[in-house]
């Protein structure tokens, strides 16, 4: 039997902390911008009061919002553990390259954002069944991001000899 602890009890889950976390984001962003105005700090949390009231009243954005923040979890553990063993194998912090390395990273965070997002809305754009969903999918997907990796692995290594010979 799973023992439920005060801080999973449905009133928080499904009302407090969606509340607490629209408010402050939004409370921040017109904080930031001074989009009502530069001392309207009442106005600015009366503002996201209402929105926050108004977000935790509707069920599927509450959904959304929860499964974009376990994706971020997630995804901020996996950078932290990367970092990490980083840190223990070189014993530097890491130093992204020039711009077309932070570009190519750029274009990376866009698309695994773009597929958090449509996991998290519960999206069904057809093709994606038939891409991930087939018996021959696991296997194929697996070979090609090996390719890519090793596409990658090539092309830096071949972008710094170029670079050394000349």
């Amino acid at each position: 039997m799973v023992q439920e602890t005060i801080l999973q009890h449905w009133v928080l889950t499904k009302f407090a902390y969606p509340f607490l976390l629209m408010f402050f984001i939004v409370f921040a962003v017109l904080e930031k911008t001074k989009v009502l105005g530069d001392k309207s700090k009442q106005l600015n949390a009366f503002v996201s009061f209402i929105i926050s009231l108004i977000f935790v009243s509707a069920v599927f954005p509450k959904l959304v919002v929860s499964n974009l923040i376990l994706f971020l979890s997630v995804a901020l553990i996996v950078v932290f553990v990367a970092l990490l063993l980083w840190g223990f194998v070189t014993g530097t912090e890491p130093k992204i390259g020039g711009t077309k390395l932070k570009l190519v990273i750029g274009i990376i965070v866009v698309v695994v954002l773009l597929v958090a997002v449509i996991w998290a809305t519960g999206l069904n754009l057809g093709f994606l069944g038939d891409l991930f969903n087939q018996s021959w999918s696991k296997a194929f997907w697996t070979n090609f991001l090996f390719v890519v990796v090793i596409a990658v692995a090539l092309a830096l290594v071949i972008g710094k000899a170029k670079s050394g010979s000349d």
